[in-house]
């Protein structure tokens, strides 16, 4: 007697090879697609999240990233939309979540919720182009895998919180374009596994730049249109890393004449402070992509040779007694 497969056993067998694999069709987690509906609800259902529905799954949603074996919420991307409200405190129930920006959104206010701590995993944060007001919060320090943190273009006030040094893993820390206040911490110069960028322009900070960042080997600094005073040349030196430091448009007072500018420094930016003295001969020896040292009170002739004179005057004029080549002849 043959073997046959009855009919009912090849369409049942059809039936279980066309039913739909939790890996393929269903990847997303319950748990954070309720989140994400909360967070849609708290944001207004606005249009920018009309994908968002129970009739596609979750991971295939827009501005959202699934870890692809897991099915977790891994990524969440907000950004250039017509949103009002405040941050959602429910985003600190993705517990898997590695990235998560709310960017370019100008109707977002309030504060930063003390409700992210609880993303242990996340590495970047990026709240900028709001308009978040409040302090930058000092429960931040508490993310310690986070290896950048942008917090610009918003209306943050208050002074920068030295708890943030307790980010070891950070690589960038973008504090630009508030409305800050107060001094530059010393704990900043206690970074330890990275020694992390740093973008603190257009504030209001206050008082010299610590000593202490000077033991550390920055590779950008940009500390322009603030109020501070005193020295910056501890972040130069031959041992030093730095490529590019801006300090324009501040209060800082010091001599330049025997500062030493590391071969590494490619941008140089220093106008509209106080510095006084001479342009070091070390300059010529650098590959220097953009250099402003105008409106100080620097003097004698600028150093022949390297890229010094590719520059326009611009980059040189309203100093005290600068001279030589592209101003005029020294006398």
């Amino acid at each position: 007697m043959k073997n046959s497969i009855s009919p009912i056993a090849i369409i049942s067998l059809l039936i279980f090879i066309c039913l739909p694999t939790p890996s393929l069709s269903q990847r997303c987690n319950k748990n954070d697609e309720n989140v994400l509906f909360q967070i849609k609800k708290s944001l207004g259902n606005p249009y920018l999240l009309a994908s968002w529905q129970t009739t596609l799954d979750c991971c295939q949603w827009y501005l959202v990233k699934c870890n692809k074996t897991t099915g977790r919420i891994i990524e969440l991307t907000i950004f250039s939309g017509n949103i009002s409200g405040q941050i959602p405190s429910e985003v600190g129930n993705l517990p898997y979540l590695q990235t998560l920006v709310f960017r370019k959104l100008t109707n977002l206010t309030g504060q930063i919720p003390s409700t992210i701590t609880k993303l242990t995993h996340l590495t970047m944060l990026r709240l900028s182009w709001t308009n978040l007001s409040g302090p930058v919060p000092s429960f931040l320090s508490q993310l310690t895998n986070l290896n950048f943190l942008d917090l610009s273009f918003n209306n943050l006030t208050g002074s920068i919180p030295p708890e943030l040094a307790k980010l070891t893993k950070l690589g960038a820390l973008h504090l630009d374009r508030n409305k800050l206040t107060g001094t530059i911490p010393e704990s900043f110069g206690t970074f330890t596994e990275n020694v992390p960028d740093l973008y603190f322009s257009n504030n209001q900070i206050t008082g010299d730049v610590p000593k202490s960042l000077g033991y550390l080997n920055f590779t950008v600094i940009d500390f322009s249109r603030n109020q501070l005073t005193g020295d910056f040349s501890m972040f130069f030196g031959t041992n030093k890393a730095i490529q590019i430091a801006d300090f324009s448009r501040n209060s800082f007072q010091f001599d330049l004449s025997d500062v030493v500018f590391p071969a590494s420094l490619t941008s140089l930016d220093l106008n509209h402070n106080k510095v006084f003295g001479s342009l070091p001969e070390t300059l010529t020896g650098l590959s220097l992509q953009y250099l402003n040292v105008s409106y100080n009170r620097l003097c004698g002739k600028i150093p022949q040779g390297g890229d010094l004179q590719t520059f326009e005057n611009t980059s040189y004029f309203h100093n005290r007694c600068l001279c030589g080549l592209p101003l005029p002849a020294c006398t």
